[in-house]
């Protein structure tokens, strides 16, 4: 079993910025990737950005330039900051993460509770 606990949310001013933060614990054996995702209000949940363990990203076309995510190996610790918000960044951000717990097993996809971001205009 893998906990995903997000952490950082809140209420910020159109302009401002925040950090996110998610730490994986438990059962981990290997990360392949971990990632943000939000889910506004009325609509689908869509990928803001995504760290693979090798370094590679992507990142959703409204967060380019302005999002930047980032992982303590050692911790297992993914990070997002985001500058420059804009009120239609306002929704509940979910971490997740993709691995093994062990290498004869299938691979694990574990997603945390979300953490609420709004941002007043």
């Amino acid at each position: 079993q893998v906990e995903v606990v997000e952490s950082g949310g809140g209420l910020v001013q159109a302009g401002g910025s925040l950090r996110l933060a998610c730490e994986a614990s438990g059962s981990i054996f290997t990360i392949n990737a971990m990632g943000w995702y939000r889910q506004a209000p009325g609509k689908e949940r869509e990928l803001v950005a995504q760290l693979t363990s090798g370094g590679s990203t992507n990142y959703g076309d409204s967060v380019k330039g302005r999002f930047t995510i980032s992982r303590d190996y050692n911790k297992n610790t993914l990070y997002l900051i985001m500058n420059s918000l804009k009120p239609e960044d306002t929704g509940v951000y979910y971490c997740n993460v993709r691995g093994y717990s062990d290498y004869r097993q299938p691979p694990f996809d574990y997603w945390g509770q979300g953490t609420q971001v709004t941002v007043s205009s």
